[in-house]
This record gives structure tokens, sequence and C-alpha cells, in this order.
């Protein structure tokens, strides 16, 4: 690799600091007896909201419905995925001390389908609080379910419910967009050829 391919493997694997420094996900409720609004962050390491009553008030709104409560002792994968991001930065640094392209492919591929479990698994999740609902819950609706959407909006009774990636998601699509560059644009290396000496033959 040419230095300035090397540089931009190593701002790959740095673009993925934004995931500590901004949210992955938003999921935004609205409803008329919350006209501001609802919002929570998922975050690589732990829930928030945009307010420090927002997980709160989320809680109550499952409480009614028989959902069960949202806390971030409850998801495994918020202790274990900033290991994985780390273990991603440190190889994406790695791969831009060694300089080779196919490295950088394989790392972006990596990077790719740990992306794709990631959403596979916050899809499970949202389905699995969506549809385990306490028998026992305030308000019951035959045969409704409150999966939130992966992404986009949904009516969920009188909630407008959306969902959309955050800018700690743009980390990974720098990362995966600076790498699969990295490979594409940097230019295979030539083999040279083999040239054979032809010695004069001796009479």
């Amino acid at each position: 690799m040419k230095t300035s391919s090397k540089v931009l493997m190593a701002l790959a694997a740095f673009s993925l600091g934004l995931l500590f420094l901004f949210p992955m996900w938003k999921i935004y409720l609205k409803a008329p007896q919350y006209p501001e609004g609802l919002e929570m962050h998922i975050w690589v390491n732990k829930l928030a909201g945009d307010t420090e009553s927002s997980i709160q008030n989320f809680n109550i709104l499952n409480h009614y419905i028989g959902m069960e409560p949202i806390h971030a002792e409850s998801f495994d994968e918020l202790r274990y995925m900033p290991y994985i991001v780390l273990g991603f930065m440190v190889t994406g640094l790695l791969v831009a001390v060694l300089g080779k392209r196919k490295l950088a492919l394989g790392w972006s591929i990596l990077l790719m389908l740990a992306g794709a479990v990631g959403i596979l698994d916050f899809y499970l999740w949202l389905e699995k609080f969506g549809t385990n609902l306490s028998p026992m819950a305030p308000i019951k609706v035959p045969g409704m379910t409150y999966v939130p959407p992966l992404l986009g909006s949904k009516q969920l009774l009188n909630f407008d419910a959306l969902s959309l990636p955050s800018w700690g998601s743009l980390g990974i699509a720098l990362a995966v967009l600076l790498s699969l560059a990295v490979f594409f644009f940097t230019a295979a290396p030539t083999k040279k050829p083999i040239t054979v000496n032809h010695k004069p033959a001796l009479v």
C-alpha cells in the first residue's frame, strides 16, 4: 500500500470511535399524551434518552401494555459490544501498518458481517419485547403486538413510532467505505517478469 492508502485504512479504524461518542440508533415515540415525544438512544454500551426521565417514561408505557421493563443490565450485548468495536479498531490499525490490500478487504467484510449480526440481534430484541406481553396488562387489545419498526415509522395504537440510525452508525458506514476504497483503489502488486540470461554456448 502507498502511504495515502495506509492513512485511509487508519481513518477507517478510527472512525469506529464514533460509536463511543454518539448513539448507534434512536427510537422515537409521539402521542397526544406525549406531544413533545420520547426518545430512546441505543449506544454501543448503554441505553439512554434525550432526558433523564425518558427511559422511565418508556417503562411506564410498557407497564400498561404488558411489555417488559427496559434496563441496560438486561442486555449482555451492551457489555461485550465495546470490546468487539475496540477489537476492530486495533485490527484495522494493524492492517494499515502491514499495508496488505487483501487484509483491508477481509477486515471490511468481517465488519459488514458483524454489522448484519448486530441488526439481526436488534430485530430479535424488538420482536421479543413487542410480542412477549403480560396477560395481566392494564391495556389489552386482542391480537395486538407492539413491535417498533426496525427502520422507519409505524403506528402502535395512538403512538407514532419512528426508528432510525444515529450518528454512531455513521462510524461503521465510514469504516466500511474507507476500507473498501483502500482495496479497490490500491493497485494490486505486479509480478516482475522473469528474465532468463542466455549465455552463448562454448564451442
